[in-house]
């Protein structure tokens, strides 16, 4: 039977970004995560670690109690989020978080090719159906579209929908709508446009694509 993460480990595991799997710690952590095949170290600068399927399938699984005295190890950093739009802090468009978002999409490519059965990076893997919202805003934004401020009416908005499988997509006006489409359809997902009946309304109607 596999030896369960360490308690320290497990933080690791657990601070991964909830959109990309990228794991932040030191580098004796990182290391013993690949060893563990929890995780990977991308191939391409800035060599950053992302979880592999048996590090999601850990994280999602109920962590095993904690002991009164963990190691003393490095906690991980800040953890990367997707911005869906209409956030209380006004959209950061520093070249920081430029490399950040590029990660992170680099990070969910790599994460479609080793869950997607064909090894397909052109479509959505498993993990992205069932983070819909996080997961079109990554595409969004990776592909430089602007998130909402607080106001709300300056960029993109993500919500969820009742449909499943779908997210609605709002924007400032028709142009910013079609460069949401496609965007989101190079990053494979299918967009359509749709009134919405009580305010007439534009929005975009979006949806992983499957083939």
């Amino acid at each position: 039977m596999t030896r369960p993460p360490t308690a320290a480990q497990r933080r690791v595991i657990d601070s991964a970004d909830p959109v990309t799997g990228r794991v932040r710690g030191t580098p004796a952590q990182l290391a013993a995560l690949v060893g563990r095949g929890l995780a990977f170290r991308h191939p391409r600068p800035p060599h950053d670690h992302f979880l592999t399927p048996a590090g999601h399938r850990t994280r999602e699984a109920e962590p095993a109690p904690e002991p009164e005295h963990p190691t003393a190890e490095e906690a991980p950093a800040g953890v990367f989020a997707a911005r869906v739009g209409g956030e209380e802090q006004a959209a950061d468009a520093s070249p920081a978080r430029a490399r950040e978002v590029h990660s992170a999409w680099q990070g969910l490519l790599e994460l479609r090719r080793m869950t997607n059965p064909d090894g397909s990076v052109d479509r959505p893997c498993g993990w992205e159906r069932t983070h819909l919202v996080r997961a079109a805003a990554l595409a969004l934004e990776a592909a430089g579209r602007r998130p909402a401020g607080p106001n709300g009416d300056d960029g993109y908005r993500v919500r969820a929908t009742a449909q499943p499988e779908a997210v609605a997509v709002h924007g400032p006006g028709p142009e910013a709508l079609r460069e949401y489409a496609v965007a989101l359809e190079r990053a494979g997902w299918q967009a359509g446009e749709y009134t919405e009946p009580r305010t007439r309304a534009r929005y975009l109607l979006a949806s992983p694509r499957r083939v």
